[in-house]
Protein backbone atom coordinates (compact mmCIF):
# COMPACT_ATOMS: atom_id res chain seq x y z
CA UNK A 1 0.00 0.00 0.00
CA UNK A 2 3.11 2.53 -0.44
CA UNK A 3 1.19 4.13 -3.02
CA UNK A 4 -2.03 5.01 -0.70
CA UNK A 5 -2.37 8.96 -0.11
CA UNK A 6 -4.68 10.21 2.30
CA UNK A 7 -5.89 13.36 2.52
CA UNK A 8 -8.31 15.90 4.66
CA UNK A 9 -10.82 16.94 2.14
CA UNK A 10 -10.12 20.78 2.46
CA UNK A 11 -11.30 22.28 -1.15
CA UNK A 12 -14.40 21.32 -3.16
CA UNK A 13 -12.50 18.79 -5.32
CA UNK A 14 -11.28 16.86 -3.05
CA UNK A 15 -14.45 17.10 -1.03
CA UNK A 16 -16.31 15.79 -4.22
CA UNK A 17 -13.97 12.80 -4.39
CA UNK A 18 -15.33 11.94 -0.60
CA UNK A 19 -18.86 12.73 -1.87
CA UNK A 20 -18.23 10.28 -4.75
CA UNK A 21 -17.22 7.14 -3.01
CA UNK A 22 -19.97 7.74 -0.09
CA UNK A 23 -22.90 8.27 -2.86
CA UNK A 24 -21.24 5.05 -4.56
CA UNK A 25 -21.11 2.85 -1.18
CA UNK A 26 -24.69 4.87 0.10
CA UNK A 27 -26.92 5.22 -2.75
CA UNK A 28 -29.75 5.17 -0.68
CA UNK A 29 -28.51 7.99 0.77
CA UNK A 30 -26.97 10.58 -1.31
CA UNK A 31 -25.07 13.88 -0.25
CA UNK A 32 -24.90 16.95 -2.33
CA UNK A 33 -21.71 18.99 -2.19
CA UNK A 34 -23.25 21.30 0.58
CA UNK A 35 -23.84 18.30 2.40
CA UNK A 36 -19.95 17.47 2.58
CA UNK A 37 -19.07 20.39 3.64
CA UNK A 38 -21.34 20.64 6.49
CA UNK A 39 -19.79 16.77 7.38
CA UNK A 40 -16.68 18.23 7.02
CA UNK A 41 -16.89 20.86 9.25
CA UNK A 42 -18.46 18.73 11.85
CA UNK A 43 -16.56 15.39 11.67
CA UNK A 44 -13.40 14.17 10.54
CA UNK A 45 -12.99 13.69 7.15
CA UNK A 46 -10.07 11.68 5.21
CA UNK A 47 -10.40 10.72 0.91
CA UNK A 48 -7.95 8.28 0.17
CA UNK A 49 -6.26 7.67 -3.15
CA UNK A 50 -4.06 4.89 -4.55
CA UNK A 51 -1.32 6.80 -6.39
CA UNK A 52 -3.79 9.38 -8.46
CA UNK A 53 -6.66 6.85 -8.43
CA UNK A 54 -9.71 7.52 -6.34
CA UNK A 55 -10.24 4.12 -3.71
CA UNK A 56 -12.05 5.27 -0.92
CA UNK A 57 -13.44 7.89 2.07
CA UNK A 58 -13.98 7.65 5.91
CA UNK A 59 -15.37 9.66 8.04
CA UNK A 60 -15.20 10.08 12.24
CA UNK A 61 -18.13 11.59 13.70
CA UNK A 62 -16.63 13.26 16.99
CA UNK A 63 -18.26 11.58 20.52
CA UNK A 64 -20.97 14.28 21.52
CA UNK A 65 -20.89 15.96 25.08
CA UNK A 66 -21.94 13.47 27.62
CA UNK A 67 -20.83 10.95 25.63
CA UNK A 68 -17.30 8.63 25.22
CA UNK A 69 -18.86 7.28 21.77
CA UNK A 70 -17.21 7.89 18.36
CA UNK A 71 -18.60 6.79 15.14
CA UNK A 72 -15.79 5.27 12.44
CA UNK A 73 -16.45 4.92 8.88
CA UNK A 74 -14.25 3.64 6.47
CA UNK A 75 -15.84 3.51 2.78
CA UNK A 76 -13.90 1.84 0.12
CA UNK A 77 -15.13 1.99 -3.89
CA UNK A 78 -16.06 -1.99 -4.59
CA UNK A 79 -13.39 -2.31 -8.06
CA UNK A 80 -10.31 -0.94 -4.62
CA UNK A 81 -12.29 -3.76 -2.20
CA UNK A 82 -10.10 -6.55 -0.23
CA UNK A 83 -6.60 -4.41 -1.18
CA UNK A 84 -6.24 -3.52 2.75
CA UNK A 85 -7.51 0.16 1.59
CA UNK A 86 -10.24 -0.35 4.14
CA UNK A 87 -8.14 -1.37 6.56
CA UNK A 88 -5.82 1.46 6.58
CA UNK A 89 -8.79 3.81 6.45
CA UNK A 90 -10.31 2.24 9.38
CA UNK A 91 -7.23 2.61 11.62
CA UNK A 92 -6.87 5.71 11.27
CA UNK A 93 -10.56 6.64 11.67
CA UNK A 94 -10.19 4.28 15.00
CA UNK A 95 -6.49 6.39 15.98
CA UNK A 96 -8.47 9.55 15.52
CA UNK A 97 -11.75 8.62 17.65
CA UNK A 98 -9.17 7.91 20.39
CA UNK A 99 -7.73 10.91 20.10
CA UNK A 100 -10.97 12.72 20.40
CA UNK A 101 -11.45 10.77 23.80
CA UNK A 102 -13.58 8.34 22.41
CA UNK A 103 -13.97 4.99 25.05
CA UNK A 104 -16.19 3.28 22.40
CA UNK A 105 -16.21 3.21 18.82
CA UNK A 106 -19.71 2.15 16.47
CA UNK A 107 -20.51 2.58 12.69
CA UNK A 108 -22.77 2.53 10.73
CA UNK A 109 -23.88 -0.18 7.28
CA UNK A 110 -26.22 -0.53 5.04
CA UNK A 111 -27.98 -4.09 5.41
CA UNK A 112 -27.29 -4.80 1.65
CA UNK A 113 -23.66 -3.55 2.04
CA UNK A 114 -22.79 -7.11 2.70
CA UNK A 115 -18.50 -6.22 1.92
CA UNK A 116 -19.41 -3.90 4.75
CA UNK A 117 -20.62 -5.62 7.37
CA UNK A 118 -18.35 -8.61 6.57
CA UNK A 119 -15.99 -6.02 7.30
CA UNK A 120 -16.73 -4.75 10.35
CA UNK A 121 -17.22 -7.86 11.34
CA UNK A 122 -14.14 -9.24 10.82
CA UNK A 123 -13.06 -5.91 12.51
CA UNK A 124 -14.51 -7.12 15.96
CA UNK A 125 -17.55 -5.00 15.73
CA UNK A 126 -21.44 -6.71 16.71
CA UNK A 127 -24.70 -5.84 15.17
CA UNK A 128 -26.56 -3.76 18.11
CA UNK A 129 -29.45 -2.61 15.92
CA UNK A 130 -31.09 -3.15 12.59
CA UNK A 131 -34.20 -0.16 11.03
CA UNK A 132 -34.97 1.60 8.89
CA UNK A 133 -35.74 5.65 8.57
CA UNK A 134 -39.33 7.43 8.69
CA UNK A 135 -40.38 7.18 4.96
CA UNK A 136 -37.27 4.72 4.09
CA UNK A 137 -37.11 1.08 2.93
CA UNK A 138 -33.46 0.65 3.33
CA UNK A 139 -32.03 -1.18 6.34
CA UNK A 140 -29.06 0.50 8.31
CA UNK A 141 -27.27 -1.92 10.94
CA UNK A 142 -25.12 -0.32 13.75
CA UNK A 143 -22.30 -1.80 15.19
CA UNK A 144 -20.46 -1.49 18.04
CA UNK A 145 -16.78 -2.45 18.48
CA UNK A 146 -16.55 -5.38 20.84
Amino acid sequence: MSDLRIEKPVHDAALADWRRVHNTVIPAHPLSLADARDRAVRHHLEVAYAGEELVGCSTVRPPVEGSRTATVIARILPVHRRQGYGTELYRRGLERARELGAETVETVVLSSNEDGLRFAERHGFVVLERYTLPGSPVEWVDLRLA
